[in-house]
């Protein structure tokens, strides 16, 4: 127990989420469970990125006991109002970043925390700004990093990040995966 914190289910495979829960001291348990990540036309990002991670966390809804949280997150990539999913190819990760180079955009993160049955959800959302990429940057980020399991083609704390980002406005972790300040200051709250 970290501050009356329960154990933390992670539904979630990503290496930066364990990551990042880590670096947190936070005792924690991956479960997958398959979850059909589609969702209603209409909704705003910061909609659809919580909508998302309820949709993952209701799967677990009758599962678990009241001593344990179950943690979902989803991250999405948007840019003039457009989601910015992950790539189905790595040509569609050479185009999304073309989108993105020389721009701003906004990573928003949907977090649903299920507990004693009760879904407390929540987003975060940064800004991030793009130098120009040139195509090489872009094509040989693709070819070394693979990043189709990344929305938005890219993971800010592998190489496009660290030479194609100027600055952010709002939470670098956020941008990693998981609003760690956010999620921190909501798991101390779950049982006042």
């Amino acid at each position: 127990m970290h501050n009356n914190i329960p154990k933390i289910i992670l539904a979630s495979k990503s290496p930066r989420r364990q990551e990042l829960l880590r670096l947190m001291d936070m005792e924690f348990e991956v479960v997958l469970k398959d979850v059909d990540e589609s969702y209603p036309e209409g909704l705003s990002p910061q909609e659809v990125a919580v909508y998302i991670a309820r949709k993952k966390a209701e799967a677990f809804d009758q599962t678990v006991g009241d001593d344990v949280v179950v943690l979902t997150a989803d991250t999405i990539v948007c840019i003039d109002g457009l989601i910015l999913g992950k790539p189905e190819s790595p040509e569609h990760a050479v185009e999304m970043l073309k989108m993105l180079s020389g721009k701003v955009h906004q990573v928003i993160t949907g977090v649903c925390l299920l507990n004693k049955q009760y879904y407390n959800n929540f987003f975060d959302v940064s800004e991030v700004f793009f130098r120009n990429l040139t195509d090489h940057e872009i094509r040989s980020y693709v070819e070394e990093y693979n990043p189709l399991d990344k929305a938005g083609s890219y993971g800010i704390q592998e190489r496009i990040g660290l030479i194609g980002i100027q600055r952010i406005n709002g939470s670098y972790t956020n941008v990693v995966g998981l609003p760690t300040e956010k999620l921190y200051a909501q798991l101390i709250n779950l049982n006042k």
